[in-house]
Formats: C-alpha cells, structure tokens, sequence
C-alpha cells in the first residue's frame, strides 16, 4: 500500500511567521509595546505639567480674602495695606517685604518666612504664625489678638505697641524682643525663651502665663507682674527689674536688681 509522504508540521511556537521565534514578531511586539508606553508616559507627564501649572498659577492671584499663596515666592515686595483675611499663607516667603497695615486676620502664615518684614500696624487677630521665622522683623502695633505664634523664631523682633491679648507664644524664640507698650492680657509664653527681651512699659489687665519660660536678663523694670501665673524664684532671680516691679505674692526681689544698662 502505497503511504502518502506526510509535510512536515511547522511550529508556529518555534519559527511560526509571527511567533516567538520569529525575529519580525518579536520586534512588532516590542514595537507596540514600547509605543503603548510611551504613550502612557507622555499622557502622565501632560497631566503632570497641567497640575503644576494650575498649581504656580495660585501665586500670581490678586491678594484677595481667602487666597491660597501657600509655598509662594513672596520677597522683597511692597504688599502694605492688601487684604488676605482668612488666606492660606503657609510656607510663603516675604522676607523683607512690606505688609504695614495688611489685614491677615485668621491668616494661615504657618511656616512663613517673614525675615525683616514689617507688618506694622497690620491686623492679624487669631492668625496661625506658628513656627514662622520672623527674626529682626516689625510686628511694631499690629493688632494680633487670639494668635498663635508657637514654636516661631522671633529674636529681635519688635512688637512694641502691639495688642497681644490672648496671644500664644508657646516655646517661642523671643531673645532681644521688644514688647514695649505692648498689651498683654491673658498672653501666654510657656517654654519660650526670652532671655533679653523687654517688657518695660507693656501692660497686663490680667493674667499672663511664664511658665517655665527662660527669662536671662529679661527686662521687666517697672512691669506690674503681680498678676502673672508660672512665675517662679528661679526664674525672677534671672531677670532684670527695679523698685517699680510688681511680683505675684511669694517672690522675692533679687539682690542683684536693678541690672546695669544692657
């Protein structure tokens, strides 16, 4: 019986014309792939420069109440008298720019940099200047009444004049500051450092917290401090008063009052 010669089966796995074996298959394969992710790749970087676009763009709003200038460049510019009630200021840097008379009430500044700006005479009742850094600048007769100004580093800043009442400088740097004039009621400084800082003629109708604040050669001549909470011996012995200073009941004057002329 004559058995008719059979063809010999072709792998289409090994050397199938499109197959893996194939060379040309291979390299349409890897050829849509790659173009699928390069696709994929050009479509996440569009998104991703449209979003930081949207997001820069924030920084070039008009000051308005409520504006988001958070994380914005913000130095060296004259913003005296501009409105940001309420806006979020967070990690925004104005050094050395002017906001006199600015109204930041309620203000987000958490983290700003305010480095030898002035905010005098703005208002900034219960704005958030918490870990701010505002070193020799001018707070000089800002109304800031029910702020916080927690963990902030404020060395030589001036505050004379301004009304503080039921603001929070806890664990504040305050060395050398000036709270001349100041008004005081009910502010509270615990942990904060005030080693140098002035309070002469600042005026307290109230309460007014020192607890386990760091007072080296603070000065306190004249100050009515009868009235104050957390003030400890310790602690008096360090500061620089007169004949004039007022202590809460229990403390004692330090014979080395009054300190020589700083």
């Amino acid at each position: 019986m004559h058995i008719p010669k059979q063809k010999p089966i072709r792998s289409f796995v090994a050397t199938g014309e499109g197959g893996v074996g194939d060379p040309i298959g291979i390299r349409r394969a890897v050829g849509a792939g790659g173009k699928r992710l390069a696709l994929g790749l050009s479509a996440f970087l569009v998104t991703l420069t449209l979003s930081s676009l949207a997001y820069a763009a924030n920084c070039k709003d008009p000051s308005a109440p409520g504006a988001d200038w958070s994380d914005c460049n913000k130095k060296q510019l004259m913003l005296g008298g501009i409105d940001l009630e309420g806006g979020n200021l967070a990690n925004t840097d104005f050094t050395l720019t002017d906001l006199r008379g600015a109204n930041l009430a309620a203000a987000n500044l958490e983290k700003a940099t305010l480095v030898r700006s002035s905010l005098a005479g703005a208002k900034a009742d219960k704005a958030n200047f918490a870990k701010v850094e505002a070193y020799r600048s001018s707070f000089a007769g800002i109304s800031a009444e029910g702020a916080s100004f927690n963990s902030s580093e404020l060395q030589r800043t001036n505050f004379s004049g301004a009304k503080l009442t039921g603001a929070d400088f806890e664990k504040a740097e305050l060395g050398r500051a000036n709270f001349d004039k100041a008004v005081l009621t009910g502010t509270r400084f615990p942990m904060a450092n005030l080693s140098r800082a002035t309070f002469s003629g600042s005026s307290f109708e109230g309460p007014i917290d020192f607890t386990d604040a760091f007072m080296f050669l603070t000065r306190i001549e004249g100050v009515d401090l009868s009235a104050a909470t957390g003030l400890e011996q310790e602690q008096v012995n360090l500061t620089c008063g007169d004949s004039a200073t007022k202590l809460p009941a229990g403390l004692s004057v330090p014979a080395n009052w009054p300190c020589p002329a700083d």
